[in-house]
C-alpha cells in the first residue's frame, strides 16, 4: 500500500473511530436528558394549604399572628408529608374514634380532644422513653392519680377506655383551672403547674401567646394538624377508600372476679388463642391475674372466638369509592 493511501485509510479509521465515540457519548447524555427531562416534568412536590380559618374546640386559632400561622404551617407540612404515619392514623381511626368518642360526650368533654389522642401516640398503645404509655401517654404517678391500675401483671393505661376516661378526668380538672378547652390540652402535655407558672411569669392567659419549651410550643398545632387532613384528607393528597380502613372488631365481655392462674390455658377454654387475648385486652401484662382483691375484671372476646375474627375482611367491599373532604361515611363523593 502506498504512503499516500496508507495516510488517507488511518485518517478515515481515526475519524470514523472518533465519529462512533462522539455518537456514543452524545446518545448517552442525550438519554441523561431525557431522565433528567423526565424527573423534573413528572416529580413535583407541593405546599400544602393552609386553611383560612380554623378552631380548637370551638376557641378561634388567631391565624392573623404571623407566629401562630407559621407554627401551623409546620405541623400541617410534617403530618402531610408522614405519609404512612399519616394513613395510620386514617385507617385506625376507623377502629377507635367509635370507642373514644362515647365517652368523650358523656363526660362533656369537645370531640376535638380525640386529635389529642392521635397527636400523643397515633392511636396505639405507644411507649415513651419518658415512661409514658398507652394511646393516651399517661405516665405513671398521673394515671394512678386518676384511678388507674399499673401493676407487673395489669397496666390499665392499655385499657382504651379506662384510659379515655382518665384522661376526660384530668380535662375537667384542668379546665376548671384556666377555662380554656385550648389551654387544658396544653396542660396534658406540659402539666397543669408548667402551663400555670407560664401563665404568671408571663401575665398573658392566651395559649397562643404564650412562650413555652419547643414541644409544649408545638403541640396545640400538632392537633390542629391532624383534626385538619382527618377532615380534608383529599385537600392534602390523601385518597382512600372504603376498604382501606380498619373494622372494628365485634367483641362481648366475660367478668373475671377471682384468680387466672394460667391466661394461656384461659384463652382455651374461650376457644381463642393467647396472642387473641391479649390483643383485645392489652392492660393484661402477665401470664396470670392475681387479682388478690377480688376486684372486677371486664375481659373482652372476639364475638365467634377464632372464626369470628377471620372473618372480619370478608364483608368489606373493594370499594373505588374515595373519601375526598371528609372522612365520614354520609359524605362520601
Amino acid at each position: 500500500m502506498k504512503p499516500v493511501f496508507k495516510y488517507i485509510f488511518l485518517s478515515v479509521l481515526v475519524i470514523a473511530v472518533a465519529g462512533f465515540f462522539i455518537f456514543a457519548i452524545s446518545e448517552k447524555k442525550t438519554e441523561e436528558q431525557k431522565y433528567r427531562e423526565l424527573f423534573s416534568r413528572d416529580y413535583r412536590i407541593l405546599v400544602p394549604p393552609l386553611p383560612s380559618a380554623m378552631d380548637f374546640a370551638g376557641e378561634k386559632v388567631p391565624l392573623d399572628r404571623y407566629y401562630v400561622r407559621e407554627s401551623l404551617d409546620r405541623e400541617i407540612t410534617a403530618v402531610t408529608f408522614m405519609h404512612s404515619s399519616t394513613i395510620m392514623m386514617f385507617k385506625r381511626a376507623n377502629r377507635w374514634f367509635p370507642v373514644i368518642e362515647p365517652i368523650l360526650k358523656k363526660n362533656h368533654i369537645p370531640d376535638d380532644f380525640k386529635y389529642l389522642v392521635v397527636a400523643e401516640s397515633n392511636l396505639s398503645n405507644a411507649v415513651s422513653g419518658a415512661g409514658a404509655e398507652g394511646f393516651w401517654q399517661f405516665v405513671k404517678p398521673t394515671g394512678i392519680k386518676y384511678g388507674l391500675e399499673i401493676t407487673e401483671e395489669v397496666d390499665e393505661r392499655y385499657n382504651v377506655e379506662k384510659a379515655t376516661q382518665a384522661a376526660c378526668d384530668f380535662f375537667r380538672d384542668s379546665y376548671e383551672i384556666f377555662k380554656s378547652w385550648t389551654m387544658v390540652a396544653a396542660s396534658f402535655n406540659r402539666g397543669t403547674e408548667g402551663v400555670s407558672k407560664a401563665i404568671q411569669n408571663q401575665n398573658e392567659t392566651c395559649y397562643y401567646d404564650l412562650y413555652f419549651v419547643e414541644e409544649t410550643s408545638r403541640y396545640v398545632y400538632r392537633i390542629l394538624a391532624m383534626k385538619e387532613l382527618y377532615l380534608h384528607p383529599g385537600k392534602y393528597g390523601f385518597f382512600l377508600r372504603q376498604a382501606d380502613f380498619y373494622p372494628q372488631i365485634p367483641v362481648t365481655t366475660v367478668t373475671v372476679d377471682t384468680p387466672v392462674t394460667d391466661l394461656a390455658v384461659f384463652a382455651a377454654k374461650m376457644k381463642i388463642t393467647y396472642r387473641m387475648l391479649r390483643e383485645l385486652n392489652p392492660w393484661i401484662r402477665r401470664y396470670n391475674l392475681p387479682n388478690k382483691s377480688g376486684k372486677t375484671y371486664q375481659i373482652l372476646l372476639p364475638n365467634g372466638g377464632m372464626p369470628g375474627i377471620s372473618n372480619l375482611y370478608r364483608n368489606i367491599p373493594e370499594s373505588k369509592i374515595f373519601f375526598h373532604d371528609s372522612l365520614s361515611p354520609d359524605r362520601i363523593h
